[in-house]
């Protein structure tokens, strides 16, 4: 008999409904569990969580691996999950003839956490569920892949890492840069005096996208166990607008482009600064959503800095109002104490001081677990070894909160006028000079007005590395938005609770 059907049979929606009605009663945070160490040639048994759009990247990613089950997808959405059972099912067939499909299709990833022969979980759904899934799984010992970013506040961010730390799992995110060799040739470069000291990581999120309209509020379809959709989000009503994807901008939800696609690039820039630097000290950003006149509510144009005690800082660009002419760029920036400028991704040029045109950098590989993202998770799995995952949880909440203080900012800003000269950066005068850049795009580019358009100016924030915390002016509301509010049928433990 298979070992996950024995462990949870199928529930129909109505049961399952029936079951979690009263009170939510099968939300729990597992038992303590001891996450099992299996040797090279053990299988692991992997569900997917989420496998709607980027979940389908997990199943094709792991269905790759040898010796990996897929033995469960999960998915509230009835709909989704079953054009998911059928699609795994084919490419099963294809890449595995003679073996029989034995993965489960549920909605509640709960039963997973419950099934003992299941050994790891991969987290594809929205933001809001990322630190509290990962959180459930520690304790149950599972090991985590979760998708970026691993957290939707800074707060849960640091319970995941504790989470962690308790229960010795694998937690590996799902920043992909992170297993580049040639990504962390470069870094291991900078970081050894084999070239200049770093002074600046800049990172761009700048893809085309559009608008998303204004739908109204109305019940839930059919198919989809919104409850359980929305989980510890506070969402009163549905709306069409949230799912499957517009979910990214409203903040209960999502985190903007910032925290999104910018999550790599965010990472990337982060993973370039010093070792020994944890969280940024000072942060701010500035920008708006323009043009689209919708429903949603992050920022569609942001720029925003981060300076970390030893000086260095992480500059970041957003920008997503389409025009003609639109220049796509998603990728990072190495701006040097000598004056020298890298780009690429991999592979680099090297524009040195004086010189008007770039040259190739040749580096060495630097140190990462081999395999590509899915193949170096299944490996430190198999070792038991949480450090050899490429993108550990510790550093995952690092370049999380980089983008987190960096958003915060920006909700809690007031309007100016629409100017290059909105603001000072701190008197940071080459950090003004990046921000002009964008402001000439928006307003050369899109068409925006200066005189009639109005920026939203984050104040700067300060904070402690140590405490993660804000400290002086704005703390008090700064310190406000560590934390979202959750819905009390899925409440976040505290870090008492997840030993």
């Amino acid at each position: 008999m298979n070992r996950l059907r024995r462990s949870f049979p199928q529930l129909s929606r109505r049961s399952f409904l029936g079951r979690t009605a009263a009170g939510g009663s099968l939300l729990c945070l597992g038992t303590r569990a001891t996450a099992g160490v299996k040797g090279a040639n053990d299988r692991v048994r992997i569900a997917v969580l989420g496998v709607n759009g980027r979940g389908q990247a997990h199943i094709d990613g792991f269905l790759g691996c040898d010796n990996v089950e897929i033995a469960c997808l999960v998915d509230p959405h009835a709909g989704v999950l079953a054009k998911s059972m059928a699609g795994l099912e084919k490419k099963f067939a294809a890449k595995r003839p003679g073996e029989t499909f034995k993965t489960q299709g549920v909605a509640d990833f709960r039963k997973v956490l419950d099934d003992p022969a299941i050994d790891a979980i991969a987290i594809a759904t929205p933001n809001h569920w990322h630190a509290l899934m990962t959180i459930m799984a520690a304790r149950a010992g599972k090991h985590v892949y979760v998708e970026k970013p691993l957290s939707h506040d800074v707060a849960e961010g640091r319970i995941a890492v504790e989470a962690q730390r308790r229960h010795g799992v694998v937690v590996q995110h799902g920043t992909q840069r992170r297993s580049d060799p040639g990504i962390a040739g470069l870094h291991e470069a900078l970081k050894s005096g084999r070239l200049p000291r770093l002074k600046i990581a800049y990172g761009y999120c700048c893809k085309p996208r559009m608008g998303i309209g204004r739908k109204p509020f109305a019940p839930p379809p059919a198919q989809l166990d919104w409850n359980l959709w929305k989980g510890p989000a506070i969402l009163e009503q549905y709306c069409d607008n949230y799912v499957p994807y517009n979910w990214h901008w409203f903040w209960p939800t999502g985190n903007g482009d910032l925290n999104n696609q910018g999550t790599h690039q965010l990472d990337v820039a982060r993973w370039a600064i010093d070792d020994d630097q944890t969280h940024p000290v000072r942060a701010m950003a500035i920008g708006g959503r323009f043009e689209w006149n919708d429903q949603g509510e992050t920022p569609n144009t942001m720029f925003s800095m981060a300076e970390y005690p030893n000086g260095q800082t992480v500059l970041f660009n957003v920008r997503n109002v389409n025009y003609k002419g639109y220049k796509t760029q998603v990728y990072n920036e190495y701006y040097l104490e000598d004056g020298s400028v890298i780009t690429g991704e991999g592979k680099y040029m090297i524009r040195r001081p004086g010189e008007a045109k770039s040259e190739p950098l040749p580096l060495e590989p630097g140190k990462v677990t081999p395999g590509g993202n899915w193949q170096s998770f299944i490996t430190a799995v198999r070792a038991g070894d949480p450090a050899l995952a490429n993108g550990t949880v510790q550093v995952a909440h690092e370049s999380c909160v980089l983008g987190h203080l960096m958003n915060n900012s920006y909700r809690l800003g007031s309007e100016v006028p629409f100017s290059a000269k909105a603001t000072d950066f701190g008197g940071r005068d080459d950090v003004a000079a990046h921000f002009a850049k964008l402001h000439a795009i928006m307003r050369d580019g899109v068409g925006i007005e200066e005189g009639t358009a109005r920026y939203r100016l984050g104040p700067m924030l300060t904070f402690d590395p140590k405490t993660e915390r804000h400290t002086g002016d704005h703390a008090d509301a700064a310190n406000a938005l560590l934390s979202d509010r959750h819905s009390t049928a899925f409440p976040i433990p505290s870090i008492a609770e997840v030993g």
